[in-house]
């Protein structure tokens, strides 16, 4: 099992380098956004960039999640592909932000709350650029090209990032200062894209193959959309029932989270080839159980630092107006993980083709959250959507879970996992209630809380035999590199025999994160 975690890691840290360095600076901006922005520019601008990704998950229809299957089937032409399924999204994209502008006023109203026809209509022509700059920086991903995905999402930041503080502080655009330095950009991007692989383009396509594309894909988009819609009608209600400021905390709880979306991104993208790479099913069975417990280790060792320490980071990275967002960051970093655990069914469902169940656990979820945000946020304002956000992938991942064990029973480890997460959950628990919020002293004991979290697990009898061998090699660091090395030497030979799959990443892999970082 070692060498399937060592390969997940590896694989995990260089998909998401880029998405690490983003989310770094971006959090290392908010200093600068929240001081020029109010909480209500602020929420305005979230809410509408959620919109964009929900909505450019409408128009796209599954064709993106089609062309990384159909890339690859023997019995297609992968450069026709890719210019049908080209040709369809820049019509889609085209026309959807052409249908849609004339209707800016009621769609602010619907969103917002209030009529800003014309921050609505820079979220229209954003709706254009996302859905072709994804496509494009897919065509990196199906050829493999790791370093040069890297360089152009690295531009797009490097250039995205001047640019906005501009607006927003030399300009004073607030809201339409975040959504023009994004979009705008944005463009210069999607336009030297299209330059660059405009040899594999066009605006025609086959028809006969993007109905077959259709078929394969058209079924995903409703359960993609379900699933963002979790992350996404929260922030509508929020600001429909509390107003864009309450919804500009929220938010602002969310990107303080972002090291748990950093490393979800990370598991998203690594853990399918690793998981259609196992042949064997009972080895399979053996390695996903393995995954997730050791997982949900990593997620609990963060959640636990992020939970204790919000208040300090609200104070570092945000104004002093900002400060209510930190009661939401501890539960929105714990649904994010399990989000994460979600990612593991649903590669399971791939397994075994029968990925029709998706839908109805991500409906369900979706239902949940609604009544839920309905019921709680007029209520707790804020944390009630963070706690909607937790039960409803709860629903998610219990009806995922049922429907995944009927047809691909996996041994869970559910003593320890028990014991990490009561681990965890003891230590918050603890400083929420006896530790203030506020003082380097009480800082410091938060941070003990957080180093304690393997001496608990130690304590409750977490560890295996053979784990806790490798817990006492961590007292010889040169050893342990050695070893390591080793096992990935005779690893890297034993892997040189034998197709590991790693093309059918792309039955599951889903975009949905917003590239405008």
């Amino acid at each position: 099992m070692s060498g399937y975690l060592r390969r997940l890691a590896s694989t995990g840290a260089a998909y998401t380098a880029a998405s690490i360095i983003s989310k770094l600076i971006a959090v290392a901006l908010l200093p600068i956004y929240t001081r020029y922005l109010s909480p209500s520019d602020y929420g305005a601008a979230e809410v509408l960039f959620a919109a964009v990704v929900a909505a450019s998950i409408v128009i796209r229809l599954g064709v993106v999640e089609a062309l990384l299957r159909f890339y690859y089937k023997t019995d297609e032409d992968p450069d026709q592909t890719v210019a049908t399924s080209f040709s369809a999204l820049f019509w889609a994209g085209t026309i959807s932000a052409l249908v849609l502008l004339p209707f800016a006023a009621p769609i602010s109203d619907l969103l917002l709350g209030q009529t800003d026809t014309e921050l609505t209509r820079i979220a229209i022509g954003g709706l254009w650029v996302l859905t072709l700059s994804e496509y494009l920086l897919t065509i990196f991903r199906l050829d493999e090209r790791a370093k040069a995905f890297f360089a152009v999402t690295m531009a797009s930041v490097l250039l995205t990032i001047p640019v906005t503080l501009v607006l927003v502080v030399f300009y004073d655009l607030g809201a339409e200062g975040l959504l023009l330095g994004s979009y705008g950009t944005g463009i210069a991007v999607v336009l030297f894209l299209i330059a660059y692989h405009h040899k594999r383009l066009s605006l025609i396509p086959d028809v006969p193959l993007l109905k077959r594309m259709m078929r394969f894909g058209l079924p995903t988009m409703p359960a993609e959309l379900s699933l963002y819609s979790l992350s996404f009608v929260d922030r509508i209600i929020i600001a429909r029932s509390l107003g864009l400021a309450e919804a500009g905390l929220y938010s602002l709880a969310v990107k303080v989270s972002q090291s748990v979306n950093v490393l979800v991104r990370g598991f998203q993208l690594a853990f399918p080839p690793l998981a259609y790479s196992i042949v064997d099913d009972d080895e399979a069975r053996r390695a996903y159980s393995a995954v997730v417990t050791w997982f949900v280790v990593l997620m609990a060792m963060v959640i636990t630092a992020i939970w204790l320490t919000a208040p300090w980071l609200i104070r570092i990275f945000a104004a002093p107006e900002y400060f209510g967002a930190v009661d939401a960051v501890g539960p929105v970093a714990a649904g994010t993980a399990l989000y994460a655990i979600y990612m593991v069914l649903l590669v399971v469902l791939g397994r075994t083709g029968r990925t029709e169940f998706n839908f109805p656990a991500t409906l369900a979820g979706v239902t949940a959250n609604i009544g839920l945000n309905l019921i709680l946020v007029p209520v707790w304002g804020i944390v009630g959507a963070a706690v909607s956000l937790v039960i409803s992938y709860s629903v998610v991942l219990i009806l995922m879970y049922i429907f995944t064990q009927r047809l691909f029973p996996v041994p869970y480890e559910w003593l320890r996992l028990l014991k990490v997460v009561g681990s965890s959950a003891v230590l918050i628990a603890i400083g929420e209630v006896f530790v203030p919020n506020d003082g380097i002293a009480f800082l410091a004991i938060r941070l003990l809380l957080i180093a304690a979290l393997p001496a608990l697990m130690i304590l409750t009898g977490f560890f295996t035999p053979s784990e806790k061998k490798y817990l006492a090699l961590l007292k010889d660091p040169a050893e342990l590199m050695e070893r390591i090395k080793a096992a990935r030497e005779q690893e890297a030979e034993s892997e040189e025999s034998k197709d590991q799959g790693l093309s059918e990443i792309y039955e599951v892999e889903q975009m949905n994160e917003d590239l405008r970082n």
